[in-house]
């Protein structure tokens, strides 16, 4: 997926929020996950609770470090009974495989990106235009799951998505991919890039492994509390996310936003009253609200309307702390 298609990024961004845009998210990673004890093995290892949900629904979770923080931040597709589907980001797929593969039962982790394209259609006008290809799609509802028949094949296809609005995302065999994609293309999307991609997400608040997740950052640190089921027996990190509760933090996730156009970016200091309080983990200039926005870590006393500066090379910039998300659909 480039940056941006020649519509340009903005342009992208805006059909997004106002029509309907694919992305090609084949770059993300696929597991496998069968056996017995694959219920087991996932229940031991992520922080989210299974339970929660039933076969046909996708449930976001994390995968935690034994200090609490986040080695990737996954959806979970639970196909069938003992058959699921994981997506890490990219680069951690091999690490998820083997954090699976510590549980001591019948499990198989296979991992399988390269036998399959991923395509997210996102934007309030996405289920239409997915109809027009096919009335399967209309049946899936959000953070549900569906198999839907295409060209002889089956596709699988989750209401997820990384922008904040409704849509799917299909995984689909290579063979049929390209030829999807052109008639969701045909029948009204946008072809939309990474850059739109990350200003989409950012607006919704939704966080970015490596940015607002890492391995020195947890999901209490990220207000991300909800995603950690405590009443659950074990899972890896439990015991360090158990002592944070308890004696609290030292730094939480805010948003901020700029009085200018100007986009804040990661890395940035942010400063209160003279003194250095925390670091932007990403930032922008959003589209929809025409200024500069950002998500950044502050003492947990931060209030919503205080206001810090941002530094750059250019100087400060006022900035003030805001309810999150930037941008909520409506």
């Amino acid at each position: 997926m480039p940056l941006s298609y020649p519509t340009g990024t903005l342009q992208e961004h805006k059909a997004c929020r106002a029509g309907a845009a694919i992305f090609d998210v084949s770059h993300l990673g696929t597991l496998r996950v069968t056996g017995g004890d694959a219920f087991q093995a996932i229940q031991e290892t992520f922080t989210n609770d299974l339970d929660r949900i039933n076969p046909g629904k996708a449930q976001y979770t994390h995968l935690l470090n034994d200090s609490g923080g986040v080695i990737d931040d996954v959806i979970i597709w639970w196909i069938e009974k003992s058959e699921f589907e994981i997506m890490p980001n990219a680069s951690n797929t091999e690490r998820v495989r083997l954090a699976l593969e510590r549980f001591q039962g019948e499990v198989y982790a296979t991992d399988t990106t390269d036998q399959r394209a991923v395509i997210a259609v996102q934007g309030p006008k996405a289920q239409k235009i997915l109809e027009k290809v096919s009335e399967e799609f209309s049946l899936i509802q959000r953070f549900s799951i569906g198999k839907v028949a295409y060209k002889d094949r089956s596709l699988t296809a989750a209401g997820t998505g990384y922008t904040g609005e409704d849509g799917l995302e299909i995984s689909a065999p290579l063979d049929v991919a390209e030829e999807l994609w052109s008639e969701l293309v045909n029948a009204g999307a946008i072809p939309a890039g990474l850059g739109a991609r990350d200003t989409l997400r950012l607006e919704a608040a939704l966080p970015l492994h490596g940015n607002e997740l890492s391995a020195e950052i947890s999901p209490i640190e990220a207000n991300l509390k909800w995603v950690v089921a405590m009443e659950k027996t074990d899972f890896i990190g439990k015991s360090a996310i158990e002592n944070q509760v308890q004696t609290g933090v030292r730094r939480k996730l805010f948003g901020i936003v700029t009085n200018g156009r100007r986009p804040p970016r990661s890395g940035q200091p942010i400063t209160k009253d003279a003194q250095e309080v925390g670091v932007i983990t990403s930032g922008n200039y959003s589209p929809m609200l025409e200024c500069g926005i950002a998500l950044a870590m502050l003492p947990p006393k931060t209030l919503v309307g205080d206001k810090v500066m941002i530094t750059g090379r250019s100087g400060q910039e006022e900035a003030t702390v805001t309810a999150l998300p930037f941008y909520k659909v409506t």
